[in-house]
């Protein structure tokens, strides 16, 4: 076979890795792909909001030796815009939900209605398109909150408010400063909850599903969970406070009612659907879906399977997940600490040199994912927010910690910062 991944950045180089080792796979490509991908996938440059181009690729339209037999989207965007949709249409097997599946992502709003439509339990809220009304509305509530952008914001929209000036804050930002352009056209206001945030993943094929485990991450930018919210920091999987109980509660209270509601809707959820949850007081409540695998949570969950990836996105993508064999298998913990350029989430410089990246990347049960990369003049260079995606194993999850902090330290250049405490309760 040969597969498509469709990006370019950490959460991509790890899903190429995990499926360049199936035996059933004979190359992946990627699309644009990155330098730091070389070794598992080839590359094709392409512009990724260009789905033209993207479904060329995949039937080998302009070149034969790109033709897919199965494409794996990666980031959220192309399948909001209809992605998966156009290449179905063409008759190319796809690992992606719908546009309108995909809405459980790109729109807050019409998430939250469908929670509680379909009485998935979730925090309060209110939406607003206009932000006086909503200013008007955080000053009348008091107290803390979340403020969202509606739309799509690569995990940055969210503002965790403590006070109404906080709140008012925030909504100027998102709707008055346009921040994240389009996707503050509208807001989502909710509850604050507290408790404990786990991500939890399954693989779809709209009707059955398969459990892919638990995964908790970083968002914000500095440790002890202070600064901006930020596509991720770190991650670690599995969760251990996610037992077979909790897990329960997930599958039959989210999972379940969320994929028996899209359906009913006339949208099939095909693909890995991705619940973000807060426990409070032992009760899942979800906090947001995304539509496809997360970053840096993919870094961790897939450098932990065992068991070979794509017979799971085919037969998921195909409608055939109760044709599947044995059961999923992962292997011992691991934990994903993200190397971040200075500035990160806001404005960033690029083209820093990177020293040892190579010399990280040869240590033992550790592997670097290539998030912001590029290669030029024999040398590595920095080239996003998110730079390296340092990521290591071990027989628990201290030990995997401990790998992997060893080896983001060996990584330098000028301005790179991480945070020192993913997986600190545990090590």
């Amino acid at each position: 076979m040969r597969i498509l991944v469709v990006g370019s950045g950490g959460r991509e180089h790890a899903l190429a890795h995990a499926i360049a080792r199936s035996p059933l796979v004979d190359e992946v490509i990627c699309a644009p792909g990155s330098d730091g991908m070389r070794g598992v996938a080839r590359s094709v440059p392409v512009d990724i909001a260009d789905l033209d181009a993207i479904v060329r690729i995949a039937l080998g339209s302009d070149d034969a030796t790109t033709h897919a037999d199965l494409v794996v989207v990666g980031p959220e965007a192309p399948l909001a815009a209809g992605l998966a949709d156009r290449l179905t249409e063409a008759g190319v097997t796809v690992f992606g939900p719908s546009a309108l599946a995909a809405r459980l992502e790109s729109s807050k709003s019409f998430s939250k209605a469908f929670m509680q439509r379909h009485g998935v339990p979730t925090a309060d809220y209110r939406v607003f398109d206009d932000a006086s009304a909503a200013e008007a509305y955080v000053e009348q509530r008091g107290g803390p909150c979340v403020v969202k952008a509606d739309g799509l914001t690569a995990g940055k929209g969210v503002t965790m408010c403590p006070d109404p000036a906080a709140a008012r804050a925030a909504i100027g930002e998102i709707m008055r400063d346009r921040r994240f352009g389009s996707a503050g056209g509208s807001i989502v206001i909710e509850d604050w909850l507290r408790g404990p945030e786990v991500s939890y993943y399954v693989a779809s094929d709209g009707e059955r599903f398969e459990r892919l485990g638990s995964v908790q991450d970083f968002k914000r930018a500095l440790d002890g969970d202070r600064g901006e919210n930020t596509g991720g920091m770190g991650a670690y999987s599995p969760v251990p406070f996610v037992d077979a109980a909790l897990e329960r509660k997930i599958l039959d209270r989210v999972v379940r009612p969320t994929l028996e509601g899209m359906r009913a809707e006339g949208h099939p959820y095909r693909g890995v659907l991705y619940v973000g949850l807060m426990i409070c007081d032992g009760e899942p409540l979800v906090i947001e879906f995304n539509s496809r695998f997360g970053d840096p949570e993919t870094q961790a969950l897939l450098f932990r399977m065992k068991s070979d990836l794509v017979p799971i996105l085919l037969a998921s993508a195909q409608g055939k997940l109760s044709e599947g064999g044995e059961p999923i298998e992962f292997g011992d913990p691991t934990v994903c600490v993200c190397v971040a350029s200075e500035g990160y989430p806001r404005a960033y410089p690029k083209g820093v040199p990177i020293e040892r990246l190579d010399e990280v990347a040869a240590l033992a049960d550790t592997v670097v994912f290539h998030a912001g990369t590029r290669w030029a003049d024999d040398r590595w260079l920095t080239n996003g927010g998110r730079v390296v995606a340092v990521t290591a194993r071990g027989a628990t999850i201290a030990l995997a910690r401990e790998r992997a902090y060893v080896a983001a330290q060996r990584i330098a250049w000028p301005g790179a910062q991480f945070r020192s405490d993913v997986a600190s309760k545990y090590g």
